[in-house]
């Protein structure tokens, strides 16, 4: 018999097995549905509502302007002006190459620009907008507005931008600002700064960065989900950079920078009584504005290859040999050791030797000065006087009295780049050389040659701590409270007087060198010196360094404060192959010791 052709008792079972799995297949499913459901609408409901808070809610920093900086009088010095830039937004344009095509004839763009506006096309986002110009003229804003329509993706933004109002005096006071590097921003707080800020690059917008550069604030946009924006709310408003006033005199810098003429070189004048400097300068100086925005390769190629070298801080990090204006700091360790004292006299015959040897150390003046004391040997800056000290002196006695002058160490100027100058010992040439200090080194010592090396900043710190005798005011820039200190000789008012009193003769008595300058005003006291350029010959040394070519001559040099009773003022003037620092940079101390006495009681605005 064969098998039935249904078996509806074992149909009904395989059936109800089937309806039971798919049931609980359907169970399961429903049930992670309910799960995920309950999970990202209960446990993670938090996040996600932030997460589409911010897709309807767009947050942008707002900059904070930079800080002003003013001169002593509240003459504006660097501001912030708005300009405007050209943006593209990649997601929003058409064909991006015609349309830059197009906008050429519009807004120039050099081959440089287009190969980095391609660059920021492959690696950017294409909803980020990209910097293609900034500093656009008010011509060329009109325009692009007029046929904005036929650029979309292109877009203009305003923004604020440094400008300095005396950008060649000032240059080397103030600095200049830049873009931010990628090293740069690497190294900042990314609170506070972005990749597209601009930030100090050298002189006081580089030392005071973080004050000038303020904090930004925060703006929260709303938009729709069309990108429309619905409402705008500022949620923490941006914090300016602070102001700085500097204790500068932009008449007295002006009045300084115009006192060399065509020369280069450096000036700093310093009040004695507080470290305030009021006119710092290094000739030539530069268009600071050039760099705010990346300065032009030809530019730049004509900055960097001038042979005045207008890029460089001459007053900071220049390093000459200070030749005779160190001659009064050595008197005065001679009285401070007694090893001299106002009774004291010396017979210059015209040259000095050490006993036991043949070499001869000269003077400028054939034949000599004859017999001369403290004060004559610095009006007529006898050499052999001070060939004859130093060696009495020694150089260890040399060094530690010139030390707490400030010789040989970096002042700590509040501005970048300075550098530290030599002041020699046996200790220094031993490091530095892996040689021992030999007699003859410390005969030229005494009138500021061989390894002596010394920056302007050093010179104008040791002159207004000599003039204020022994009072340390530390040289400053920006207006701040300082500490004042002493030397930590105690030298006496008596030795103080008879030092001063060879430099008043210096500028004041028939046979100083430096009797040209000598004012009816006030009593002017100073002192003449030469740097060497290159080693003389002993028949080189009594030519006239006028004879030889520019680039030879020596650097002249002239240290003087007024009124030499109770100094009001101190000034350094390095004039850079002046050949002779009575000639050269005497007249131009004179100038500016004039401009800052003889200036009226308030300065006129300018």
């Amino acid at each position: 018999m064969g098998t039935p052709l249904k078996q509806p008792h074992l149909e009904r079972r395989i059936f109800q097995q089937r309806l039971w799995v798919a049931v609980m297949v359907v169970v399961v499913i429903f049930a992670a549905l309910i799960g995920r459901y309950f999970y990202l609408q209960v446990i993670k409901h938090s996040y996600y509502a932030e997460q589409a808070e911010k897709n309807r809610i767009k947050t942008n920093r707002i900059k904070a302007s930079r800080g002003l900086i003013y001169d002593r009088n509240g003459i504006l010095l660097a501001d912030n002006v708005t300009t405007y830039r050209l943006l593209l937004t990649p997601e929003k344009a058409g064909n991006i190459e015609q349309q830059l095509t197009e906008l050429r004839k519009l807004i120039p763009l050099t081959a440089d620009e287009l190969s980095e506006i391609n660059l920021q096309l492959q690696y950017n986002p294409i909803f980020k907008p990209l910097i293609i110009k900034d500093k656009l003229s008010d011509q060329q804003v009109a325009a692009f507005a007029v046929r904005q329509h036929q650029f979309p993706g292109f877009s203009t933004q305003p923004y604020l931008i440094r400008q300095y109002l005396y950008p060649v005096v000032m240059s080397h006071v103030i600095g200049y600002v830049g873009k931010i590097t990628e090293q740069e921003y690497l190294l900042e707080d990314k609170v506070r700064y972005a990749a597209d800020d601009y930030v100090g690059k050298t002189g006081i917008e580089s030392y005071y960065e973080q004050q000038l550069h303020g904090h930004p604030g925060i703006l929260s946009t709303v938009i729709n989900a069309k990108g429309k924006i619905l409402s705008e709310e500022i949620n923490q408003p941006p914090k300016n950079g602070k102001p700085l006033t500097l204790t500068i005199d932009l008449a007295l810098q002006q009045a300084t920078y115009e006192a060399f003429d065509e020369n280069t070189g450096s000036a700093i004048a310093v009040d004695p009584n507080t470290g305030e400097i009021l006119a710092m300068v290094s000739k030539p100086g530069f268009n600071s504005n050039l760099f705010i925005n990346g300065i032009s390769h030809a530019d730049y190629q004509q900055l960097t290859t001038s042979p005045e070298k207008p890029l460089f801080n001459r007053s900071i990090k220049g390093g000459y040999e200070p030749g005779s204006t160190i001659k009064p700091y050595m008197a005065l360790a001679g009285l401070f050791y007694q090893l001299i004292d106002e009774d004291y006299t010396y017979f210059s015959r015209g040259f000095f030797q050490l006993p036991g040897q043949a070499r001869k150390y000269h003077d400028w003046k054939r034949g000599g000065h004859g017999q001369v004391d403290i004060v004559n040997s610095l009006a007529e800056s006898v050499n052999v006087f001070y060939y004859d000290l130093a060696n009495r002196l020694g150089i260890d006695r040399i060094h530690d009295f010139l030390q707490p002058f400030g010789f040989g160490q970096l002042t700590g100027i509040d501005v970048s780049g300075e550098k530290q100058g030599i002041l020699p010992s046996r200790g220094w040439k031993r490091a530095f050389r892996n040689m021992i200090w030999f007699p003859g080194e410390t005969v030229i010592a005494g009138i500021g040659q061989g390894y002596f090396v010394i920056t302007p900043i050093q010179m104008a710190q040791a002159l207004a701590i000599f003039s204020a005798k022994g009072e340390i005011n530390p040289l400053h820039l920006v207006q701040k409270p300082v500490k004042t200190e002493h030397l930590p000789m105690e030298i006496s008012a008596k030795d103080w007087q008879i030092a001063h009193d060879g430099m008043i003769a210096v500028v004041n008595a028939a046979n100083g060198t430096g009797r040209s300058i000598r004012s009816d005003d006030y009593l002017i006291a100073g002192k003449s010196g030469t740097s060497q350029v290159y080693g003389k010959s002993e028949e080189d040394i009594y030519k006239k360094s006028e004879d030889l070519p520019k680039e030879l001559r020596n650097h002249a040099l002239f240290i003087a404060f007024a009124p030499a009773e109770q100094p009001q003022i101190a000034v350094v003037v390095v004039a850079e192959h002046g050949s002779s620092g009575s000639k050269a940079a005497a007249p131009i101390a004179r100038k500016i010791i004039d401009a800052h006495l003889k200036k009226p009681q308030e300065n006129p605005s300018l």
